[in-house]
């Protein structure tokens, strides 16, 4: 009976892919729309310096304190060592290698990706930009990051929890990066949609192998 079902949510989850390619591929054409905007007008959009002076016109300490440690977590050797190999140590922990490489191929890929993209649009960041960063505004790598590891963690984790807290990190990590002033609103969309697009591009032949691995008994 055991085995029947694992069979059935096998067979469920060979066919279940179309739907989060089809929200990948959505994404992907959303960033390249954004990113041909960008290119197109010199000047920020509208909504993005209406935003920014709304986030920047009376500054809470409080947030402050939260988005400089998003800032820190997000970026630097944290966000690009510390968390990739800790993670996939944990998997690996875990006994599962499957996990670990679905992990370190996304982010990898992810960061990639936003650099490919910074180079290619070249925007400007905002001037009243309170922290140190590369160059390129568009898109946000900081919440591409967090949206590929609450994707990652979510289809790996298989909880309800797991997808709150992720969705509630990136939103958190988004709303940081404009309240330094480092990034333009759309930034972190762009940002975002290129963290969902990748976790999900780069689960989609990985995906029967990773419920495999989470069904088979531990030992």
């Amino acid at each position: 009976m055991h085995r029947t079902r694992d069979d059935a949510l096998l067979a469920r989850a060979r066919v279940a892919r179309l739907w989060p390619l089809t929200a990948a591929g959505v994404a992907a054409l959303l960033v390249a729309a954004l990113a041909v905007l960008v290119l197109l007008v010199d000047t920020p959009f509208e909504t993005d310096t209406e935003w920014m002076a709304t986030v920047r016109e009376d500054p809470n300490a409080v947030l402050m304190y939260v988005s400089f440690v998003m800032d820190v977590i997000g970026g630097g050797v944290i966000a690009w060592a510390i968390i990739p190999l800790g993670g996939a140590v944990a998997f690996l922990l875990a006994r599962r290698p499957i996990a670990a490489s679905y992990w370190l191929v996304s982010l990898a890929a992810s960061a990639a990706v936003v650099q490919g993209v910074k180079q290619l649009v070249g925007r400007e960041r905002p001037l009243e930009m309170l922290v140190v960063s590369d160059h390129g505004s568009f898109p946000s790598g900081h919440t591409a990051n967090a949206a590929t590891i609450a994707i990652v963690l979510g289809i790996v984790l298989q909880r309800a929890w797991v997808w709150v807290v992720g969705v509630l990190g990136i939103v958190v990590m988004a709303l940081s990066r404009t309240y330094l002033g480092a990034h333009w609103l759309t930034d972190t969309l762009g940002g975002a949609l290129i963290g969902v697009c990748i976790a999900i591009i780069v689960w989609a032949p990985l995906g029967v192998p990773l419920l495999k691995e989470r069904l088979r008994p531990r030992q």
